[in-house]
Formats: structure tokens, C-alpha cells, sequence
């Protein structure tokens, strides 16, 4: 078995753990996601390495969990995209959303083109090769982020940043919430299957 059908197996016989419903259309464009991100990984390191059926729940449909707090028509702007993770596998699971992906490093921001390009999801999306900080927010009522350098440290920045009114989908683990307490932020929390330590965050932005 190839490691992309070892991948695209894990994606269907883990999917409804995490509640997850994926067509035929939708596992081959990730499987292609897939596919990218090993060519690109030698060079960019991307993620770290990891067994194909690893990489399908670890990251793939950890980052799908995000869909169901996130609106129909929604645009997105998910911070330190890095691997495209979770917005790329989002934005194939829902072709009714759009994204702006901001990532620091310009050879990833390379990287994420091209994915985006592959699974066909390029017109509806940007990539800014910037720091976020460095940007002005664009209007999007959910702000994502997975793996941000020095994320809980940059947390208040992050949340004071994201556009008012919009929802915080974080994904970490206790010192994210150790730090989202500090804050004085209100969120819920959502365990990820299969982990007994990260969980994904949802802070509601005030105005």
C-alpha cells in the first residue's frame, strides 16, 4: 500500500470519531493535499514526520473540527498557515468557504499557492508572506490557528488583532489555556479524539 492510500484509508475509518463526513471528491483532492505536503517537506519542513495515518488524524481531521463552529459563506483568515493546516483541509471539506492564510516565511507562502492551486481552491483564497502583526486584519468573522511560533506568548497580540466580532478557533493544548485564562478571555472547549491533551479553543471576540 502507498503511503497516500494508506493516508486516504486512515481519513475514512477515522473520520466519524471526529464527526467528520467525507465524499469521494473531497478524499482525493486531500489525499492530493497529502501528496504536496510530502514533496514539499524535505525542503520547507512543514510538519514534522510522521506514518500517513498519523498525518490523517493528527492533522487533517483535527483541523476539520473547525467546520462545525464556522458559518456557511464564511471568510476565513487562518494565522501561521505554515502547512496550510487547518485551512486547507477546510477549504476542501467546504467549497463554500474562503481564506486569507498569513504566513511569516516566504518559501511556505510558496508552498501554500501551489497546494491551493492543486486542490483548486486558489480563487477564493490569499496568501500574505507576512507576520501577522505586521498586517491589518482583513474583514472575516473567524480568525484560525494551529501553530503559531511562540503562539501563547503572542495570544494577546493574536486576539487583540482579529477583527471585532469574529470567533477565535485555537487549537493547543494547557498552556494555550493557561494562557487564555491569564487573558481574562472566555472560551469552550472542544477535546480532539484520539488526544488526551490538545483541544480546540473557541473565543468569541468582543467589540
Amino acid at each position: 500500500m502507498s503511503p497516500a492510500d494508506e493516508f486516504a484509508g486512515a481519513l475514512e475509518e477515522y473520520a466519524p470519531r471526529y464527526g467528520v463526513r467525507l465524499g469521494g471528491q473531497t478524499i482525493a483532492r486531500l489525499r492530493e493535499y497529502y501528496e504536496q505536503v510530502t514533496a514539499w517537506n524535505a525542503r520547507l519542513h512543514l510538519v514534522a514526520p510522521c506514518r500517513p495515518a498519523e498525518f490523517a488524524t493528527r492533522h487533517v481531521l483535527e483541523s476539520l473540527l473547525a467546520l462545525a463552529h464556522i458559518a456557511a459563506g464564511a471568510h476565513v483568515i487562518d494565522v501561521g498557515s505554515g502547512a496550510g493546516l487547518p485551512a486547507i483541509p477546510c477549504l476542501i471539506a467546504r467549497p463554500d468557504l474562503s481564506a486569507t492564510l498569513i504566513e511569516a516565511s516566504p518559501k511556505k507562502a510558496v508552498f501554500l499557492r501551489e497546494a491551493l492551486r492543486r486542490v483548486g481552491a486558489h480563487e477564493r483564497t490569499k496568501v500574505i508572506a507576512e507576520r501577522f502583526e505586521k498586517t491589518r486584519a482583513p474583514d472575516a468573522a473567524y480568525v484560525t490557528c494551529r501553530a503559531l511560533d511562540r503562539f501563547t506568548e503572542l495570544l494577546p497580540r493574536l486576539v487583540e488583532w482579529s477583527p471585532p466580532r469574529s470567533t477565535l478557533l485555537l487549537f493547543g493544548g494547557d498552556s494555550l489555556r493557561e494562557q487564555l485564562e491569564k487573558a481574562g478571555l472566555s472560551y469552550r472547549t472542544r477535546r480532539i479524539p484520539e488526544s488526551e491533551r490538545r483541544a480546540l479553543f473557541i473565543v468569541e471576540r468582543g467589540h
